[in-house]
Order: C-alpha cells, then structure tokens, then sequence
C-alpha cells in the first residue's frame, strides 16, 4: 500500500484528501507542523508527497527543495496559485506535477496513480509482476524469479521485496519497513527486520543476483 504525505495547512481540504486517498486504497499522513516538513517526511518516508505552495512559515517551494536534497519521491503541487511562472518555478525546484485547485479529486487520484506507475513500476491492477534489473515478482503467487530460477520467499520477504522493488532508486528507511511490515514497531526487535533481511539477499544472491539489496547505514535500503 502506498503512503501519500499531505502537506496542505487548510486542515479542512488536507482532511477530505486524506479520506479520499484512503478509499482509494492509499496510506494518508497529514502534516500538521509546518516547522518541520522535511523531518516528518524523512520520518514517514511517503512514497509520493502532495504539496501546497502557501504555508505558514516557509512555502512550498522552499520544502520541495529541502526533499530534492534527500530524496527523488514524486511531488506533486497542489495551489491556487496557477500562473505559468508558479508552474515553471514548481518542475525546476523538481515537482512532477501540478494540480490547479479546486480540483477534482478522481483527477487528483488519475495523476497520483500515473506518476506511482512511472516512478515504482505500480501497476494498479492492469498487471500483475514487478520487475526489475533481471528480477520478477510475481503479485498474484508471491514468488519471484531471476531468469529460469525461481525464488520462495516467506510472507515477510515477499513484502520487503515488494516495498523495495515499488521504491527501486530510493532508500527505504528501517521505520518504514517496520511500521508496514509489523503495524507497531514497538513490539518488534529491530533484529527482526535485519534476520529477514539478510535471508532476502542470501535467497537472490544464490538466485545470481549478489548485492541485489544495497544497505546505507544510518538511512535504510535501497535496490539502485
């Protein structure tokens, strides 16, 4: 399930977005303090980050660039501000998207699921295997292959593998495998994500694929 970060401070629309999303099968977390936007993302590590232009103490522009910084998540922009200098302003500070309020949110949700296709390889039910620098992971039977070799993989690797595929090019960080794997972290040891893992490489590097999971110490994952 993807996780969209609403950064939007008319808690009223930021709200309704929320609750759209999460019909359409999405994970929703709202920003409420607008003094740390780039903490909060680096916390929840969204896949994909709705952004307004007016906020309070720094704009939009100012927080799509402290993301570009640390990460290329999608962002789409969500404004009242409509000029074509607001426009070109947004795509060179590194947006994807923007989106002209009021807006439709079926329009919202086409251009989420367009720019979640072309950035995790997201398929939202046209298909049904991920893949990726000779591995295919198969949506529909959890197993994944790299050529002719098929890969078993247990319930918790299966999602790991999924999450990390979805993400390929960006570091997943451990909270957030924690948090989608087992709910509440608190009552998970943080070995057992490490456990889980490093039998996820061990059954793809014998598949031929070694160093298929890159780790970065201090931040997470990443599958370049």
């Amino acid at each position: 399930m993807f996780k969209i970060m609403i950064v939007e401070d008319d808690r009223t629309i930021a709200d309704l977005i929320a609750q759209a999303l999460t019909k359409w099968q999405f994970t929703a977390t709202v920003v409420t303090d607008f003094n740390t936007v780039d903490t909060q993302f680096e916390a929840e590590s969204p896949d994909l980050v709705l952004l307004d232009i007016n906020l309070p103490v720094y704009d939009g522009y100012y927080w799509v660039r402290k993301i570009r910084d640390i990460s290329h998540v999608p962002v789409i922009f969500i404004s009242s501000r409509n000029t074509n200098m607001d426009m070109v302003m947004a795509m060179n500070l590194g947006a994807d998207d923007f989106v002209n309020k009021p807006f439709a949110i079926e329009v919202l949700v086409a251009k989420i699921n367009a720019l979640l296709r072309r950035t995790y390889n997201y398929s939202d039910g046209s298909g049904d295997v991920l893949v990726h620098n000779g591995l295919s992971l198969d949506l529909q039977t959890g197993m994944a292959s790299v050529g002719d070799t098929e890969i078993n993989l247990s319930k918790n690797e299966y999602k790991l593998l999924q999450i990390l595929l979805r993400a390929h090019g960006a570091i997943v960080s451990r909270s957030r495998l924690l948090k989608d794997l087992w709910q509440d972290e608190r009552f998970v040891d943080d070995n057992t994500l490490t456990v889980n893992i490093n039998r996820l490489r061990k059954k793809i590097a014998e598949a031929g694929l070694p160093d298929y999971i890159e780790t970065k110490v201090g931040q997470g994952y990443i599958i370049p």
